[in-house]
């Protein structure tokens, strides 16, 4: 599996990482993109030892889309510093089965990671190691089909929680197409790292060391997003 590289110089890299690729190494030891590009890395610039890259944010294993890794320590400083401050920017295209309440509004909730299933769930506030999440959305088209109501949606994420779109969206009775971990529709699926209709399309920052304002886009990839017709967009 390749991962397709934006940009990059001494300081970052700007890829996208495919549907099916963990962020980073896991128990399944399968490729991951942080060594994959540690590996590029290493052979383009013929280095004698490992190469410092750190992940100053990741994609869920079922996503694909647009991610930052820092070459070195200040641009990680910098980089997870506008994490923390939310003036890193991350827009998302999704396809939902089901509608949103509004054509276009904020959604805020609690959530709460339970670490044993690798599940986040919606609880009351004030719920003891809960956190708040919060995303935009705007709902692009909507598709009528043979299996219900699908919308297409733009989101951004205000707030970088485990699994926030996917239960978000999952709460409002619209849950991500093709997520077998939070959307009723697909949970009784066998195949474990399907392809979901979510995708990191847009990155916004400032470069670490420079201060130029960075943007990156990309469109949708993986067949996920071929339930609908992107053509018109």
């Amino acid at each position: 599996m390749k991962v397709e590289i934006l940009y990059e110089d001494e300081d970052i890299i700007v890829c996208v990482k495919p549907y099916g690729m963990p962020s980073q190494s896991d128990k399944t030891r399968d490729t991951d993109v942080l060594s994959y590009l540690k590996n590029h890395i290493f052979e383009e610039e013929e280095r004698d030892e490992e190469p410092y890259l750190a992940m100053v944010h990741r994609l869920d294993r079922p996503v694909g889309g647009i991610m930052v890794f820092a070459k070195n320590q200040k641009a990680a400083a910098n980089l997870s510093d506008q994490v923390q401050d939310g003036t890193m920017v991350k827009f998302y295209q999704a396809v939902l089965t089901g509608e949103l309440p509004e054509e276009c509004g904020e959604l805020e909730a609690y959530l709460l990671k339970d670490s044993r299933s690798n599940t986040s769930k919606v609880v009351k506030k004030g719920t003891k190691g809960a956190k708040c999440a919060r995303l935009r959305y705007e709902v692009l088209d909507i598709f009528e089909t043979d299996r219900g109501i699908l919308s297409y949606v733009l989101i951004e994420l205000l707030t970088g929680r485990h699994h926030q779109i996917r239960v978000q969206m999952a709460e409002q009775g619209a849950g991500i197409y093709g997520d077998t971990k939070y959307n009723p529709m697909f949970t009784s699926t066998k195949q474990r790292y399907q392809q979901i209709a979510l995708f990191a399309t847009r990155l916004e920052f400032e470069h670490p060391v420079s201060g130029e304002a960075m943007v990156f886009k990309c469109e949708p990839q993986g067949d996920a997003f071929d339930v609908i017709e992107l053509d018109e967009f």
